[in-house]
């Protein structure tokens, strides 16, 4: 049986919201420095579960502090908004906690509740002068947080309180509409396209636009929202000369070539500058066997160099993807030497990808 005041049983009947208990169990020993995982307090942990009542007792009660944090630098605050609980958000804003605390990564609680659909919490912190412009390590404020949730009327709130919050980019310049489209959050893409005044091709450090962003994450519907409501341009390239096509390869996005090649008419040959990389190149050096089999049927051109003569079967054979060097053998590619002699056999390493070789003799 745990000793009196035992920090154990102090967490869990915090956790548990059993207040009479841990009345009993204080008034024999206290809650003297007992920190637990991370290095939370009661408060933490009373805030994380929801338990105001536990809350107001160990505040008014025992005098602990609101604004104690963690090893991550997290506060009682942070806690409460990132789960949601109002009325522990509330009791502390009420007690005085400051409302723009920062944790690891320079994250506040209006930031923690942003990754929740919770809106009332979201007001409540900025009606207690939360700053929706405070930007975390990575350069994301509030609205970068909400568009990822995607709760439109979340964004809907933090744009009209503060409708400066969409001007801003992340560290490698990523707008909030990127982040929406990435996230495949369509009704969030749609109210930033209506409040905000993005460029349709908007790009960040890498080049990637937001278009770039739902086709390879396979968000066809935003894709086409960004084409008919923001003319956004299919064809446009990252800092790499890649195209959507190519991003789409590159992460197995099956459906969303179809989309590209059979509804856009993109080239199913597309070379990204200047390394002349096909889409089929990118597929086969992921070993997306499912990706190369639609990109042949599209028309791709298994045959197809880049620029050191590198077919996809070499880049296949260099990832050791033996069901990918497989599906080109049996499609009809020959090995062949690249511009520095070397062929695509030579590159293989796995036994299994050998095999492949030695079941089809003619390649």
């Amino acid at each position: 049986m745990a000793a009196p005041g035992d920090p154990r049983r102090l967490y869990r009947l915090v956790q548990e919201g059993r207040l009479c208990a841990l009345r009993e169990e204080l008034r024999g020993a206290g809650p003297a420095g007992c920190p637990g995982p991370s290095g939370d307090t009661l408060l933490h942990c009373a805030a994380r579960h929801g338990h105001r009542d536990v809350l107001a007792y160990l505040v008014e009660t025992w005098d602990m502090d609101i604004e104690a944090a963690n090893r991550d630098y997290k506060r009682p605050l942070h806690e409460a908004a990132s789960q949601g609980h109002r009325d522990c958000v509330r009791y502390l804003l009420d007690r005085g906690a400051v409302v723009d605390c920062l944790k690891k990564a320079d994250w506040t609680p209006l930031m923690m509740a942003c990754t929740r659909k919770n809106l009332e919490v979201i007001q409540d912190l900025v009606e207690h002068g939360a700053n929706p412009l405070l930007k975390n390590k990575d350069g994301w404020n509030s609205l970068h947080i909400a568009s990822r949730e995607g709760d439109p009327l979340t964004l809907q709130y933090l744009l009209t309180v503060c409708p400066a919050a969409c001007k801003t980019e992340s560290k490698i310049g990523r707008t909030p509409l990127h982040t929406a489209a990435m996230h495949g959050c369509l009704d969030a893409v749609k109210v930033l396209l209506q409040r905000c005044q993005y460029e349709a091709d908007c790009a960040d450090r890498c080049g990637c636009t937001p278009f770039m962003d739902a086709v390879q994450c396979g968000h066809i519907d935003v894709a086409r929202l960004l084409l008919e409501q923001h003319k956004a341009c299919w064809a446009a390239r990252d800092a790499l000369g890649a195209q959507a096509i190519h991003r789409a390869a590159v992460t197995g996005q099956d459906e969303a070539l179809r989309f590209l090649v059979s509804e856009l008419g993109a080239d199913v040959d597309a070379r990204a500058a200047p390394s002349r990389l096909a889409p089929l190149h990118f597929a086969a050096k992921e070993g997306h066997v499912s990706t190369v089999q639609v990109l042949l049927s599209l028309g791709a051109d298994i045959n197809s160099k880049d620029e050191r003569n590198r077919s996809a079967l070499h880049l296949a054979c260099a990832g050791q993807h033996t069901a990918c060097v497989e599906l080109l053998l049996r499609s009809g590619l020959s090995d062949s030497a690249d511009i520095s002699g070397t062929l695509a056999q030579q590159l293989a390493h796995s036994a299994d990808v050998l095999q492949c070789f030695d079941h089809c003799p003619a390649s």
